[in-house]
Order: C-alpha cells, then sequence, then structure tokens
C-alpha cells in the first residue's frame, strides 16, 4: 500500500482562518446547575446538541478554581465538545491546558485594535456585477466599516472586524465574509458569511439572494441544509431572535 505524498515532502500546512463557533457563557460553576440547564435545552432543541462544539466562556465567573474538568464532563454527557476556554486567572488557564483544551484571553483582551483608517472601497474585479447592483449600496458607512465592490472569489475571505461590511457583488460559494457589526451583500451569497464576530447580538446579515453554506450571528449559525427551503434565492434578513437565528424574507 502506498501513500500519495506531496512533492514538497509536506505532510500539512497551517492556515488561519476564522470557524464559526457557539461560545457557551457560564454564569455559574456549579456542574449540577449547568446539567439541569444542559437537560431542558436539549428537550427544546434536540436538533442543536448534535456534537456541536463550544468555547466554554468563563469571563463573568469570580473563581479562580474551577471543576472544569466536571463541567466539560457535563458538557459531552449532553453532546456537547468543550474545544477550548476563554477568560479566567492562570489556574483556570493551566487547567485547560492540562484537559487538553485551548485557552483564549477575554474578549475585551482579545478584540483588535481599533483601525486608525479604513479604505471607503477595495477594487472589485466584476465590473458589470458592481454596476447592477450599486444602486442599492448605501453610499456611506459608519467608522470602521468596510465596502467591497466586486465578487468575492471562492478561497477569499473579507473581514470588517470592527464596523458593517458591504459586498456590492456576490460572494461565491467556498468565500468568506466577517463583520464585527452587520453583513450586507448586495447579490448571491453563496459562500459564508459571519456577522457579530466579536459577540454582537444586534449584529444582522442582509442578502439579495440566498444561497449560503452558512450563516451565523455572533457565534450562533446554521448551514445549508438547516435553511428552510422557502427562503433559498431570496432576499432576506437574518438576526438573533431568542437565541436563535431567525431567518425572514424581504420581499
Amino acid at each position: 500500500m502506498s501513500l500519495k505524498v506531496d512533492r514538497d515532502g509536506m505532510a500539512f500546512t497551517f492556515k488561519g482562518g476564522m470557524l464559526p463557533m457557539t461560545v457557551m457563557e457560564l454564569t455559574s460553576a456549579d456542574p449540577e446547575r449547568i446539567r439541569e440547564q444542559l437537560a431542558g435545552k436539549l428537550s427544546q432543541s434536540p436538533a442543536f446538541f448534535q456534537h456541536t462544539p463550544v468555547v466554554l466562556s468563563v469571563e463573568r465567573l469570580d473563581e479562580p478554581h474551577l471543576a472544569l474538568e466536571r463541567i466539560c464532563a457535563v458538557c459531552r454527557a449532553h453532546k456537547l465538545l468543550p474545544v477550548a476556554v476563554r477568560g479566567g486567572p492562570d489556574p483556570v488557564k493551566q487547567s485547560a491546558w492540562a484537559l487538553g483544551l485551548g485557552w483564549f484571553p477575554p474578549q475585551e483582551a482579545a478584540r483588535p485594535r481599533a483601525l486608525e483608517s479604513v479604505p471607503a472601497a477595495d477594487a472589485g474585479d466584476s465590473p458589470a456585477e458592481e454596476e447592477a447592483t450599486e444602486a442599492l449600496a448605501p453610499p456611506v458607512i459608519a467608522a470602521g466599516g468596510r465596502i467591497f465592490r466586486g465578487t468575492v472569489r471562492s478561497g477569499q475571505q473579507i473581514t470588517a472586524p470592527e464596523g458593517d461590511l458591504v459586498v456590492v457583488g456576490a460572494v461565491n460559494a467556498g468565500a468568506e465574509v466577517l463583520a464585527g457589526g452587520s453583513v450586507h451583500v448586495y447579490g448571491a451569497l453563496r459562500g459564508r458569511a459571519l456577522a457579530g464576530i466579536h459577540g454582537d447580538s444586534q449584529a444582522a446579515i442582509f442578502c439579495r439572494e440566498l444561497r449560503a453554506e452558512l450563516l451565523s450571528v455572533a457565534g450562533n449559525y446554521k448551514r445549508l441544509e438547516d435553511i428552510d427551503p422557502r427562503l433559498l434565492g431570496k432576499a432576506v434578513q437574518v438576526r438573533l431572535s431568542d437565541d436563535q437565528l431567525s431567518i425572514m424574507a424581504l420581499d
């Protein structure tokens, strides 16, 4: 049996990326209270608890020593997969590492520095599509926002980490658009759109034609197979409602 080896002999490469991830924000360190609430959630939304990866946020707890191993066991018993911990003092960080989990700094510490200046627009590569959609795009966006004119190609990632992102064109399959605020796509959305990437639950996604591989607002997400087929191809808005993604037609 032979294995195919890359020509340069490399077995892998590291690539940066921003994956959608559900954050489980803990307001209690009591594993039993967590167990009770998860059991209730499981009865309400069994489809969500399908080995979903979660980041355990302990930023709101004042607990230098957590029963982290027990909390993780409770999550796994309810088909959630803890992959990392966010926040907490050094003992929490060391416990996370000892359990084979990642660790992220608190949200405010991790937030990127505000941009001093952001170009009003990026050059795109689809003038015809730009002309067809430019009339729909707002002429001015808030400071920290970004306008991208043209098609976002497969493999491209366009971001506006400190504000809204406006795409005057389409987002192809395999492409990704991300914003600290809302995402506006004045064309077909076939790739992945992530709004509120720092946890802004008021963020939203708007698109002219819904074909998305994935939609995410503040870490809550839906894949293409989870979207009502009656909404595909329509102009929609995507918002959070009761911690669930709500997709509504704009027509």
